[in-house]
C-alpha cells in the first residue's frame, strides 16, 4: 500500500542562519558515526581486549597470545572482509607488543604471528563467501516475493457486494508461497472464488498452484456456468499432472440471482456463518473427487445452491488450519474458534483466528494454511446527528436493519 504523504506547508519555526548551516553538517556526522558503528566489529574487539587484559594481569606470555586468533575468526561471522582485516591487524600488533614485553622467544612469537595471519586470511575469505551467499539469498527472496504477488495477488477489502479478508501462512520459515492457493475475482457472471490445496510441497506444488489459479482466472470470466469453470480446471490438470498428483479445492460463486453456488472437489467443507451467529459446515450433497482424479474415480462434481443473505459469512480454508496440532496432539477447533471471534469485520475475525491458531501450535505451523472469509454486509442507517432544539427528526426507514 502506498503511504500518504504530507504535502502541506512546513510550520516549524525558522532557526537562525548559523544553526541551519550547522544542522546538515551535524546530521552528516551523525550518519557517518552510525554507519561506522554498524560496520565496527565490536564483539571481536572486545574479545581481543579481554585476551590482552588477561595476559597483562597474569604476565603469562605464550599462554594467552594464541587466543588472539579468536578475534578475526569471530569477526568473520559478523563483519565483512574489511572488518576481519582490521581485527587481525589489531590482534597482530598487540601480540607483537605483548610478546616483546613478556620476553617471548623470537621463533615462538613469529609462529604466533604467522598463525594470526593465516586465521585472518581464512576468516576474510569466509566472510566474503558469507556476504555473497547473503546477497544471493536476498535476490532469491525478492524473486519469491514477486512470485507470491503474481500467484497470490492481494485481495481488496471489498469485492463486488462482499467484504473480504485473506490470511496465508507458508509452513517453511523462509518461504513466501507454498502449495495452498486462493483467488477471488469479480466477473460478468458474479463474484467467483477458489481455495485449494495441492498434494505435495516445494516447487512442484507451487507450479501446480500457479496452473490452477491461472486457469481459474481465465475460466471464471469465460464460463457462465460454475461447473464449466471446474471442468476447465480438471481438463488442464489432466494434461499436466502426474498420475499421483491432485488438488483439493472449493470453487464458489455468487451470481446476480443472489444464491451462493458451491462446488466441493474433495476439499474440507467451508463454514457458513449466519447473521444470527450460527456456524455450520457446508457438507457436499454428493462427494466429489479432487481435481485431477475425475478420470480414475468416474464421478463428476455437483453444484450446491445456498441462500446467502445480508449478514451471512462464508469461510474457506485449507487443511493446514484444521490439522494444526498443539503439544498434546489435539487439532485446532476451527468452528469453535470462528464462533468465538466472528465479527462484522472479516479482517478482524481472521486476525483473531490466525493469532489463536499460532498460539495453538506454539508459534509455527507445520503445513501451509490459507483462510478466506467473505461477508455480505448489512445496510445500515447513517449515524444519528445530535438533535438541535426544534429540529425535525425523520422517521426510521421501513425495513432498514442495523449491523451494529
Amino acid at each position: 500500500m502506498s503511504q500518504a504523504r504530507n504535502h502541506g506547508v512546513d510550520h516549524r519555526p525558522v532557526r537562525p542562519f548559523s544553526n541551519r548551516v550547522a544542522g546538515p553538517r551535524a546530521s552528516a556526522v551523525r550518519r557517518a558515526l552510525a554507519q561506522l558503528a554498524v560496520g565496527t566489529p565490536v564483539l571481536p574487539v572486545v574479545l581481543v581486549v579481554l585476551v590482552v587484559s588477561a595476559d597483562v594481569a597474569g604476565g603469562a606470555g605464550m599462554i594467552w597470545l594464541p587466543l588472539l586468533a579468536a578475534g578475526p575468526a569471530l569477526a568473520a561471522t559478523t563483519n565483512g572482509p574489511h572488518g576481519v582485516a582490521c581485527v587481525g591487524l589489531l590482534a597482530a600488533a598487540l601480540a607483537a607488543t605483548l610478546g616483546v614485553q613478556d620476553g617471548v622467544p623470537g621463533r615462538e612469537l613469529i609462529a604466533v604471528l604467522t598463525a594470526l595471519a593465516a586465521v585472518t586470511l581464512a576468516s576474510g575469505l569466509a566472510s566474503a563467501l558469507r556476504g555473497r551467499r547473503e546477497r544471493v539469498l536476498a535476490a532469491v527472496r525478492s524473486v519469491a516475493e514477486t512470485a507470491q504477488h503474481a500467484l497470490l495477488r492481494p485481495v481488496p477489502s471489498t469485492v463486488g457486494p462482499f467484504q473480504v479478508a485473506v490470511r496465508y501462512s507458508a509452513a517453511a520459515a523462509e518461504a513466501r508461497i507454498g502449495g495452498d492457493l486462493y483467488a477471488l475475482i469479480p466477473t460478468p457472471h458474479g463474484v467467483r472464488l477458489i481455495v485449494g490445496d495441492v498434494r505435495g510441497k516445494g516447487l512442484p506444488a507451487v507450479g501446480t498452484a500457479a496452473l490452477v489459479v491461472g486457469v481459474f482466472r481465465e475460466a471464471a470470466h469465460d464460463e457462465a456456468d460454475l461447473l464449466a469453470v471446474v471442468d476447465r480446471i480438471e481438463r488442464s490438470l489432466a494434461r499436466n499432472l502426474g498420475h499421483d498428483d491432485f488438488v483439493t479445492a472449493v470453487v464458489a460463486g455468487y451470481p446476480p440471482g443472489g444464491r451462493l453456488e458451491v462446488v466441493n472437489c474433495g476439499h474440507t467443507p467451508p463454514l457458513l456463518v449466519r447473521a444470527s451467529g450460527e456456524v455450520t459446515p457446508v457438507e457436499p450433497d454428493l462427494p466429489s473427487p479432487p481435481l485431477g482424479l475425475r478420470a480414475l474415480a468416474g464421478q463428476t462434481p455437483g453444484l450446491q445452491e445456498l441462500p446467502f443473505t445480508e449478514g451471512d459469512q462464508l469461510l474457506l480454508y485449507t487443511d493446514g488450519v484444521t490439522e494444526a496440532r498443539d503439544h498434546g496432539r489435539a487439532f485446532y477447533p476451527l468452528a469453535e474458534g470462528l464462533q468465538r471471534h466472528v465479527t462484522h469485520e472479516p479482517a478482524r475475525t481472521l486476525d483473531a483466528l490466525h493469532d489463536e491458531l499460532l498460539a495453538h501450535v506454539g508459534g509455527r505451523l507445520h503445513d501451509d494454511a490459507a483462510l478466506l472469509l467473505i461477508r455480505k454486509p448489512v445496510p445500515y442507517e447513517a449515524p444519528a446527528v445530535p438533535e438541535a432544539p426544534g429540529a425535525f427528526v425523520p422517521a426510521p426507514v421501513a425495513g432498514a436493519r442495523c449491523c451494529s
